[in-house]
């Protein structure tokens, strides 16, 4: 039996118009967004005032929030980290006012070049401060498999998951972006499977990393999802 299994999307994909986004979710029947971008401004660039009118709106067209979209930890490592941690707090109380537990976010971007494994201290460093703070405002942290970030492929999520998976942190599972990682999603899944909570259903093709329709690229989807439900 399948249970507790919510279909969402990315709303901005639609429209940058928040109305617009809502009249065609509305037509579509889909009950959930994973909000990212509103009237052509990411949501955490948002004052919390308007954020609690972006969600009025939101619960007057009987919309809820799958996740915030943000784009924590999609820095470089070598950046500064101060301002983007305070950028982070302001996530939480996004989330806390949209209603959901879930913020996806990433590992940060690797120097073009260079040996990830060099930063490893650093990452877990800025992502130990993350979920520290996850726990204490009891939110959920999704990590996303985003290409060119420490967690690209599986081996270095899995590290990652491994070191902090919990209660307020777990796995986004990305297909296409494996894919274009050059990453056997088969692989990668029965390494991920345990930490798994959110899926992002998309497909690329090995050879060029073109995304396709989802079941029409490398990425094992119909295989995977029928394990996973």
């Amino acid at each position: 039996m399948i249970q507790n299994i919510t279909i969402s999307g990315f709303a901005d994909e639609i429209d940058p118009s928040l109305d617009k986004q809502i009249e065609v979710i509305k037509k579509l029947g889909i009950s959930h967004i994973e909000m990212r971008g509103v009237d052509g401004k990411g949501l955490v660039e948002y004052p919390l005032d308007e954020v609690k009118k972006i969600k009025e709106k939101l619960d007057a067209n009987g919309i809820r929030l799958s996740a915030v979209g943000s784009p924590i930890g999609k820095i470089q490592i070598t950046d500064p980290f101060e301002e983007h941690f305070e950028l982070f707090k302001h996530t939480v109380e996004i989330a806390k006012i949209m209603e959901t537990p879930y913020i996806r976010m990433f590992s940060f971007f690797m120097p073009e070049g260079e040996e990830p494994g060099k930063y490893k201290d650093e990452v877990f460093r800025r992502l130990g401060m993350f979920v520290d703070y996850a726990k204490q405002q009891d939110v959920v942290l999704l990590h996303e498999n985003e290409k060119e970030i420490y967690g690209d492929v599986a081996v270095r999520c899995k590290e990652i998951l491994d070191e902090f998976a919990c209660d307020h942190f777990h796995a986004v599972f990305d297909f296409a972006n494996f894919v274009q990682c050059k990453q056997d999603t088969k692989e990668a899944y029965e390494m991920l499977k345990p930490y798994i909570s959110y899926i992002h259903i998309k497909d690329a093709l090995w050879e060029n990393a073109q995304v396709v329709p989802a079941g029409h690229g490398d990425g094992n989807v119909k295989e995977i999802l029928a394990d996973l439900v």
